[in-house]
C-alpha cells in the first residue's frame, strides 16, 4: 500500500469554513473509488493547514490520480497549492468505525 499526504499550508488567509466545505462537498467523490483504500480530510487550525491523507492499494493507482491537472483543480478549491508526498506504508491497523 502507498500513502499520500496532500498538505495545504496557509498564511493569514486560513479559512476553516472553506476547508470544511471542500471536504463535505468532495467526500462522496471518493466513496467506492477504484484503488483507493481510504481518505481522511483534516483541519489543523493551530498550524493553519489542511492535510488530506490517502491510502492507495498501489503506487500506480496513487500516481495516476495525482496528475498536474488534479493539483491545479484542488489549488483552486483550497486557495493554495498543495505539497504532495508519497510514502510507503509499513503497516496498517484498521478498526471498524463509522464516520
Amino acid at each position: 500500500m502507498v500513502g499520500v499526504f496532500v498538505t495545504f499550508t496557509y498564511g493569514t488567509d486560513f479559512d476553516r469554513a472553506r476547508i470544511e466545505s471542500v471536504a463535505e462537498h468532495a467526500r462522496e467523490t471518493f466513496v467506492g473509488m477504484p484503488g483507493l483504500h481510504s481518505k481522511v480530510f483534516t483541519v489543523d487550525a493551530g498550524n493553519r493547514r489542511a492535510v488530506n491523507i490517502y491510502v492507495w492499494d498501489s503506487e500506480a493507482a496513487a500516481r495516476a490520480f495525482f496528475s498536474e491537472q488534479l493539483v491545479e483543480r484542488v489549488t483552486g478549491l483550497y486557495g493554495v497549492r498543495p505539497v504532495v508526498d508519497f510514502v510507503e506504508i509499513a503497516a496498517i491497523v484498521e478498526n471498524a468505525i463509522s464516520v
